[in-house]
């Protein structure tokens, strides 16, 4: 074999598991444009949800840290960190760490007697015992059925934007009541577009607005993990996930569903107070009209407005990732689209092993998140 495992992605949790296999004396390739997804589908002026500690990428010996990137570069800035310093970070993480990622696409992985055999979209090819898939949530961002399909002219999802300035002077509706939607409502409006928030939620939900409750010593210990995923008591079990899987799925679901509802950062407030918002309600028929989205929602009401934003989400779906051939697929097991996994995040395929959102049905909803990175990397190792 070329390598011991290829990793494909080179976002935050392909580097980090990248340095926890070197750091073992493991041969590893990584295959990807770093950061990728967040450099071209998250728009500017945006913040980390995430507080200062959860948004550090892993490494085994903590050497790369945000605060270890700061001192390395004179960058000041602070929390709530803003999008365009993270990914400085994560490339100077990636640069500092794992200089060897290979900035080339894998357009086909397919068995090869024990191990892999990754084809690149140069037509060179390289084998290994282990695939890991960490390409992160770009094959999966959500439209509601009644948006799917509309011209990207007129609806496109949160994901499709770098650049919010574009829609100064029009009027944009953004489905979604999550910290997505929120941040590009906020955007638009300093823009100097006319946002409209509809979420289905009754009321918005918001985080990091008790920080007292994470000042009380012990006590604050015993309900929050490090990982900053759930509120107080949920976020240390989340933070555990090799137990938090023995849970019976009856409590798991409604766990992580808690531990992940739409938010957004209590900060962001203040800069929401002249965005309309209608809460509780959903879009239940659009279609394009001229040069607007006519849209009717379930309080009765109609709109039409020059675009909709669709930020609700992503929802796995492993049949999205195109370079897997039909043998993987028909043998990869999986539930609600996502990979069952096992130990050392192994799929039903062996020597196969997914990272990040895909992992979040087997192991619980920090790997929705970067610092479930903490998690992934010293996992993986548990089978080589």
């Amino acid at each position: 074999m070329d390598f011991d495992a290829i990793i494909v992605g080179a976002g935050p949790y392909g580097i980090s598991g990248a340095t926890y296999l070197k750091n073992r004396g493991l041969g590893v390739a990584v295959f990807g444009e770093p950061l990728s997804f967040w450099r071209e589908h998250m728009p500017a002026g945006m913040f980390m949800r995430s507080n200062w500690a959860a948004s550090h990428i892993s490494d085994p010996h903590k050497k790369f840290t945000l605060d270890h990137f700061k001192a390395d570069t004179g960058k000041q800035f602070a929390f709530p960190i803003p999008l365009e310093r993270f990914v400085e970070y994560g490339l100077w993480f990636q640069e500092k760490a794992v200089p060897e990622v290979q900035r080339r696409q894998v357009t086909a992985v397919q068995k090869n007697g024990s191990g892999f055999n990754v084809t690149l979209d140069d037509g060179q090819s390289a084998k290994a015992r282990r695939v890991i898939v960490a390409t992160g949530i770009a094959p999966f961002p959500y439209f509601p059925p009644q948006l799917e399909g509309l011209p990207k002219s007129h609806v496109t999802h949160s994901s499709d934007h770098k650049d919010l300035s574009v829609f100064r002077g029009k009027q944009v509706l953004v489905v979604g009541g999550g910290q997505s939607g929120l941040d590009a409502a906020r955007i638009l409006y300093a823009h100097g577009a006319q946002p409209e928030v509809v979420a289905k939620e009754p009321t918005l939900k918001w985080v990091g607005e008790h920080v007292w409750l994470h000042k009380l010593g012990f006590l604050s210990w015993m309900l929050y993990s490090q990982f900053d995923v759930g509120p107080a008591g949920i976020s240390r079990l989340v933070g555990f996930p090799n137990q938090f899987r023995k849970l019976p799925r009856m409590l798991q679901d409604p766990i992580s569903k808690r531990a992940i509802r739409a938010a957004g950062t209590g900060w962001q407030r203040p800069q929401l107070a002249n965005v309309t918002f209608t809460m509780g309600s959903r879009v239940t028929f659009a279609e394009i009209s001229g040069d607007k989205v006519h849209l009717k929602l379930t309080n009765g009401a109609e709109r039409f407005v020059d675009h909709v934003i669709v930020a609700t989400g992503y929802r796995v779906e492993s049949s999205r990732y195109k370079f897997f051939g039909p043998e993987i697929q028909q043998s990869l097991k999986t539930k609600k689209g996502y990979p069952v996994l096992a130990r050392g995040l192994e799929s039903s395929v062996p020597g196969l092993h997914f990272v990040g959102k895909p992992a979040a049905w087997s192991y619980g909803p920090l790997l929705n998140f970067i610092s479930g990175a903490h998690f992934a990397g010293p996992e993986l190792l548990r089978v080589f």
